[in-house]
């Protein structure tokens, strides 16, 4: 029988801005972005593997120039089957002292507003009705489909649903400095607990949405430094998207709303602003590296 151990691996990420910005280019953020990993394993340890998210370009995003580095024994970027996002593969076969890598790519990321619905006719899912399906780790009934019923009855289509998702997330959440990282997303305990970070809120989110059959899912990705030169390895951050037919994906980060309202002491209405900007919007300091995903089948 084949044995699997699981080993720690030491992060580090650097993100160096490529120029100062000016404010015809206050909408975007470019610079260099260096993963530097080292994992903890005996160093007589052999058939050591690694999986790290692979940055794609798309409309918001440009990844160039990637360069990977580092003493393991074969590597690759391969797709994962189900969702199509990328990942960077690395093993080690033979025992070291030190197993390390490091990825180095330029990375310029755009201010993502989704907003001009007025032109669209919204129709029925008929496309991403995938992500209208609950989940191991996103659960779409019991408690979660008699939220998502109470708080949608009165909506007449995907985008009432999806703000009236999203406004009773805000409301009924709030970020809990305590939580490690960016929490584990367990949906179930943050709705009995209420507090969490941003992958625990947005996973909220994903989870009624989808319970209301709004086609929705998780962004996992990494904020950009807004110093010249800025050490970002806490910068991880998740948030969420809702697709509507005759659109496309749209951007919601309600985690980010609470996140605002905990560092400004903002009530619900003084925190207009920031609700207002998150549905439709994400800031340009941040890319995307995996969507839909919460990790990679081994």
């Amino acid at each position: 029988m084949l044995k699997k151990t699981i080993f720690l691996a030491a992060l580090s990420i650097l993100f160096l801005c490529s120029i100062l910005q000016t404010p015809s280019y206050a909408k975007e953020r470019k610079g260099e972005v260096v993963f530097e990993i080292n994992i903890d394993a005996p160093e007589n340890s052999k058939d050591v593997r690694l999986w790290v998210p692979y940055p794609v370009s798309d409309k918001e995003q440009t990844i160039k120039d990637i360069k990977i580095d580092g003493n393991f024994s074969k590597s690759g970027v391969y797709a994962q089957k189900e969702k199509g996002d990328m990942a960077l593969y690395a093993e080690w076969k033979k025992p070291s002292k030190v197993r390390h890598i490091t990825m180095t790519f330029k990375a310029k990321a755009v201010e993502r507003v989704k907003r001009d619905f007025s032109s669209i006719k919204i129709s029925a899912v008929n496309e991403a009705k995938e992500f209208t399906q609950g989940s191991q780790y996103i659960p779409t009934d019991g408690k979660i489909k008699d939220i998502a019923l109470s708080i949608t009855r009165d909506k007449k289509n995907i985008l009432e649903k999806a703000e009236a998702v999203y406004d009773w997330v805000i409301e009924n959440t709030f970020r809990d400095p305590n939580v490690q990282g960016c929490g584990i997303g367990d949906v179930d305990r943050i709705l009995a607990v209420k507090g969490g970070k941003c992958a625990d809120i947005s996973g909220v989110y994903v989870a009624i949405a989808r319970a209301a059959g709004v086609p929705a899912r998780e962004v996992w990705g990494l904020r950009l430094g807004k110093k010249p030169v800025e050490e970002i390895t806490a910068g991880h951050h998740c948030w969420a998207e809702f697709y509507l037919p005759g659109y496309g994906w749209v951007p919601v980060d309600p985690a980010d709303v609470r996140k605002a309202m905990l560092a400004e002491s903002l009530d619900l209405n003084q925190a207009k602003k920031y609700r207002d900007y998150y549905f439709g919007a994400v800031d340009e300091y941040r890319i995307a590296l995996t969507k839909g995903a919460k990790g990679y089948v081994l």
